[in-house]
């Protein structure tokens, strides 16, 4: 594994820390207090390529790797985790599924305008009843024709509400189980597709997270993604990925907060010097560094797999587990080092601290990530299949 960055990774990652510093910072509190989608800046990156950073040229994309998205993902992270969400979504839980498994024709309709920032898509799986149990699917897709029919709801849909194009996956035979769950690009304005709800969260308050209806939805046979009954196969590949992305953010999150604490630490005084000097912050300060260095090596190791076409999932899943939880535990200590600042939202610490916690959550809560660990070094099989 290369630990230097090639120069087209290096510029890539100065782009987006440019685009970051530049453009995003100044809008990212307000966005956040207003839980307002930031059309402006998110058009911006789609114009500079960071909306389909590892997609051919041929159909939208800047024709780069893996690296160049989890370096530039962590650089737009460090200042507001809600555009890397956005960006994290269009690139790998939406943009790789069409690219791996669509037809040319998909790809021209459906990936290009995402990956050339021209529309957005989201990834529908999760349901009230389907969370880390992906395979319990009652959304349910019956044929008719030369379309298929779809009724069902799906939460917690990450740009549900501004995706053009929705990722959505169905049972289409329950008698065989997961093997009878298939996937569909579902455009937005097709009759019985609706958007019922906006959730008011936490965190990541800028991207919008929805509920999707569909009620007798008609959606061409052309719009199937795979063969019927691969959905399953291509979702959880899609999440091995998104996993990457997540662990990227995740480091993003961890370094804003941290260089934010140093900062402070090296002007706020107490006790007649800068509490920096005090050896308690120090070891704060030192154990936030070991960790974000520690999850952002692990990050690149899965995205250098993943570049390889080597397996990467435990290692996605590795990075993710070891990411989120650093991100958890630098935005705690963040706060403390802030002190009672550090609870107020002039200083900022506190929004990292919010942003950091969906991490341990979405795309494989922490607890999905160490089954799919432990089973591998246990040397069990893969249930997936």
């Amino acid at each position: 594994m290369h630990l230097e960055l090639t120069e087209e990774q290096r510029m890539i990652q100065a782009m987006a820390r440019e685009l970051a510093e530049s453009e995003i910072a100044s809008v990212a509190d307000e966005i956040d207090r207003e839980a307002r989608f930031p059309h402006e800046t998110v058009k911006r990156m789609g114009e500079l390529g960071l909306m389909g950073i590892a997609i051919p040229e041929q159909w939208g994309g800047s024709g780069s790797d893996t690296i160049a998205y989890v370096v530039a993902l962590e650089e737009i992270a460090k200042v507001c985790a809600s555009h890397a969400v956005v960006m994290s979504v269009d690139n790998s839980l939406y943009g790789e599924p069409v690219l791996r498994s669509g037809t040319d024709a998909q790809r021209e309709r459906f990936l290009k305008p995402v990956a050339s920032g021209h529309a957005h898509g989201c990834f529908a799986l999760t349901e009230p009843e389907a969370g880390s149990d992906a395979r319990n699917q009652h959304t349910l897709a019956r044929r008719d024709g030369d379309h298929y029919v779809l009724n069902g709801r799906k939460l917690f849909i990450t740009n549900g509400r501004e995706a053009s194009f929705a990722l959505v996956f169905c049972q289409t035979d329950a008698a065989r189980a997961h093997h009878g769950i298939t996937a569909f690009v579902v455009e937005k304005g097709t009759p019985g597709f609706t958007v019922a709800k906006t959730e008011d969260k936490l965190g990541l308050r800028a991207s919008d997270t929805a509920e999707l209806v569909f009620e007798e939805c008609r959606v061409p046979v052309a719009n199937r993604l795979g063969d019927e009954g691969m959905g399953f196969t291509i979702a959880m590949a899609t999440l091995d990925g998104g996993r990457i992305g997540i662990a990227a953010q995740a480091v993003g999150i961890a370094a804003g907060a941290f260089e934010r604490s140093l900062a402070y630490a090296r002007e706020r005084k107490a006790f007649g010097a800068r509490i920096g000097d005090h050896q308690m912050v120090q070891w704060m300060l030192a154990d936030m560094a070991t960790a974000i260095d520690a999850a952002r090596l692990l990050t690149h190791r899965a995205a250098w797999l993943k570049d390889r076409e080597e397996p990467y999932g435990v290692a996605a899943a590795m990075a993710k587990l070891f990411a989120s939880d650093t991100a958890m535990r630098v935005t705690t200590d963040a706060i403390q080092v802030h002190g009672g600042y550090g609870y107020i939202k002039e200083y900022r610490v506190e929004r990292y601290f919010r942003d950091a916690k969906i991490t341990q959550i979405y795309e494989g809560t922490s607890q999905i990530q160490k089954l799919v660990i432990a089973r591998d070094v246990l040397g069990g099989h893969d249930d997936r299949a």
